[in-house]
């Protein structure tokens, strides 16, 4: 019953509510220490992503590598990235940040962009990690919507993941897109959504601009929600008939149930972003792999200390180099 009993996170006693622990660090975080080398990898569509490695130096050779994935519209660059990575260097594993289509300062080729159900371009990351020759342990962890799809990775075919792929870990996943997407549009939440909407919004002006006559641009400013924008343009550019079918496709909660690697999953009770719904208690309680952790406070994507190390890190090392499930 991998249920984690009790979560020894704290967070500093100033930053008192959910909303602080998400923003705080999200605003004012610095991470200067990491510095990473781009590779573009083609793809076979005739798109890219571009991955960001942080390798240990060659006095410090490693076989061990975590792929990291980042939340809706961030990039490699965001300070819980780069807090993630530094705290793996610091463990002694490789570290490598991938750019979903679109981010990482540069728009994709395609119409199509990313979506949070999307995990063909992740097992291509994988894939290609493990033809370096390099690595015989492949550790993944996700953040938000890097979560979600890590977790539908997992645990929608797990005979496809490589044998390589020995654990993962996981924070602040919605696992129910469509409760999630209605949960973010209340009130006290408007600010996290019109910084995402102004975010998407500005996407598809970029994309419009590079393929006229391929992106309708007419009535952007009016869609307020994700159930607005995902019907008109998510769903829409990557073959889903609408929202719901989207969100019913992506959802990772329906998938925890196939994973067959020790996985853990982190998510605050106050967590600003999260219905009830993406707490998977009973699926847990009877899974032999799903670890899930479900402490009081965190945020969103933030769990800070007040020491420069994060909790989602020293909790995704611990859980990643462990030889037993813990």
């Amino acid at each position: 019953m991998p249920l984690v009993a009790q979560s020894h996170y704290q967070p500093p006693f100033y930053l008192f509510n959910g909303h602080l622990q998400t923003i705080v660090p999200s605003l004012w975080r610095k991470v200067p220490d990491v510095t990473y080398q781009r590779e573009r990898l083609e793809l076979p569509d005739g798109d890219f992503l571009n991955l960001d490695w942080s390798r240990l130096p060659p006095r410090r050779p490693t076989d061990g590598l975590v792929i990291v994935s980042h939340g809706l519209e961030g990039d490699a660059q965001r300070p819980y990235m780069r807090g993630m990575v530094r705290a793996l260097n610091h463990a002694g594993l490789d570290a490598l940040a991938w750019n979903y289509r679109s981010c990482g300062g540069e728009m994709n080729r395609l119409l199509r962009s990313y979506h949070l159900g999307d995990t063909g371009d992740l097992d291509t990351v994988i894939r290609h990690a493990l033809s370096t020759g390099r690595y015989r342990r492949i550790y993944l962890t996700g953040f938000s919507a890097g979560g979600n799809v890590t977790l539908k990775y997992l645990g929608e075919n797990a005979a496809r993941v490589p044998a390589e792929v020995k654990r993962a870990a996981v924070f602040s996943v919605p696992t129910d897109l469509r409760a999630s997407s209605i949960h973010i549009a209340r009130p006290q939440n408007q600010v996290y959504l019109r910084r995402f909407l102004k975010s998407l919004r500005q996407k598809i002006r970029d994309k419009a601009a590079l393929m006229p006559g391929q992106v309708e641009v007419e009535g952007l400013e009016l869609l307020r929600d994700f159930p607005q924008f995902d019907d008109k343009y998510t769903a829409p550019m990557h073959g889903f008939a609408s929202a719901d079918a989207y969100y019913a496709h992506a959802s990772s909660g329906q998938y925890l149930a196939g994973i067959r690697i020790p996985t853990l999953l982190v998510n605050a009770q106050n967590d600003p972003f999260l219905p009830p719904s993406c707490y998977p208690r009973e699926v847990a309680a009877a899974s032999e792999f799903v670890f899930l952790e479900t402490p009081t406070a965190g945020g969103h994507v933030g769990f800070p200390q007040g020491d420069g190390e994060y909790y989602s890190e020293r909790r995704a090392v611990e859980f990643l180099t462990a030889e037993v499930p813990a």
